[in-house]
């Protein structure tokens, strides 16, 4: 993986363009201020693993890396203008494609070879707790023979601690800008931990939240999924890039050391890759779990109602009849009781237990038609 050395000549030849282009876009950025804080937030020139400056503007970094033969730079940025980039362009050689995608943004993971430099996209991840969601971040690199550059888009990955790491051990970082991209990449997929443990946790809680009923967990499995689906479009390439590095290391000579610490983030990132795809699987078969237990609930629900639909058509049926009872002797008392002087019964010795008798039969009748019909 190790790069060619690139050709100082040709770097003296843009010198004047690029030491132009680095001030203007250091003014633009902040006029006032003597380092170029609105976007490099640290460069550094190293010599043997040891840093020997820390240059305050692009200019100067690359005045004093011209200066120390055999030196490395290591410049990052985070959201830079257009102008510093194709400051940076000028002065290493970069390609116009990968510029424009490390000012565009928005890649996918990938890794592209431009002559001697590479250019790597990389998709950090970092769990939000108190939100219970996934952050996504997006990283462009830089890495040629003696410089290795870091456009960063989001707070992720923390690379301050990269350069750390690197810092206090010398003899690692005196392998040059291929070392400090392993080391980028540990850090990325090393951030991929804490968020498989959170996504773990938040399938444990949903899983609990199907089997109670909970109204809103299905919202919750589907945010989820589209955060797996964005964590898995994150890692899978990065397999990829890391076995393509790996294919390289007997052409560009790669480090035995540097090639074990590689090979180690390659299982990681399987491993990462191996379990979201999983988290995918488990969320697909937790949502057609839930909707399972969904429709089972709203079929009991339904039955619950037509039962009690039944119910209350049998009470209405028991209260009709006793009403259809009752208003036969109504009805024949109603009539006797009509004050008529020509009613034929009104004089009649059996016209009361007549009437009584009438009321009996009536009722009786009825209760049996009802009763064989299953009214009462």
């Amino acid at each position: 993986m190790t790069l060619p050395s690139r050709k100082h000549g040709r770097r003296r030849r843009a010198a004047e363009a690029a030491e132009a282009a680095a001030e203007a876009a250091s003014a633009a950025a902040s006029p006032s201020a003597p380092r170029a804080q609105g976007s490099v937030v640290q460069a550094s020139v190293y010599l043997d693993g040891h840093k020997v400056a820390s240059p305050g503007t692009l200019a100067e970094t690359y005045r004093r890396l011209r200066d120390e033969p055999g030196g490395m730079a290591w410049i990052g940025l985070h959201r830079p203008s257009e102008g510093e980039l194709l400051s940076l362009a000028a002065e290493f050689d970069l390609h116009e494609l990968a510029v424009e995608d490390a000012l565009e943004a928005h890649q996918r993971p990938k890794l592209e070879r431009y002559g001697d430099t590479l250019f790597v996209v990389l998709r950090a991840a970092r769990y939000l707790d108190a939100l219970e969601e996934v952050e996504f971040g997006e990283l462009h690199v830089f890495v040629g023979a003696d410089f290795l550059i870091t456009v960063r888009h989001s707070a992720a990955p923390d690379l301050s601690a990269v350069r750390r790491r690197m810092e206090g051990n010398p003899a690692l970082l005196a392998l040059g800008p291929e070392a400090v991209l392993y080391a980028i990449l540990d850090a990325v997929v090393d951030g991929y931990a804490p968020v498989v443990a959170g996504v773990q946790n938040d399938i444990d809680e949903i899983e609990t939240e199907v089997f109670r009923g909970d109204p809103a967990v299905s919202r919750r499995i589907y945010e989820l999924s589209r955060e797996m689906v964005e964590f898995q479009r994150a890692t899978r390439p990065l397999v990829g890039i890391l076995h393509n590095l790996m294919a390289g290391f007997t052409k560009y000579g790669t480090d035995e050391e540097l090639q074990r610490y590689l090979r180690d983030v390659a299982d990681h990132v399987t491993h990462t890759s191996e379990r979201v795809d999983g988290f995918r699987q488990a969320l697909t078969e937790i949502l057609t779990v839930n909707a399972t237990l969904v429709t089972q609930q709203q079929n009991a629900e339904m039955r619950a109602l037509a039962e009690a639909g039944f119910a209350q058509n049998e009470e209405i049926k028991k209260i009709s009849s006793w009403a259809a009872i009752l208003f036969a002797p109504t009805l024949v008392g109603t009539i006797y009781g009509m004050n008529f002087d020509h009613m034929p019964e009104l004089h009649w010795v059996y016209g009361y237990p007549f009437a009584i008798l009438l009321m009996a039969v009536v009722c009786t009748s009825l209760y049996v038609i009802f009763k064989k019909r299953d009214w009462l």
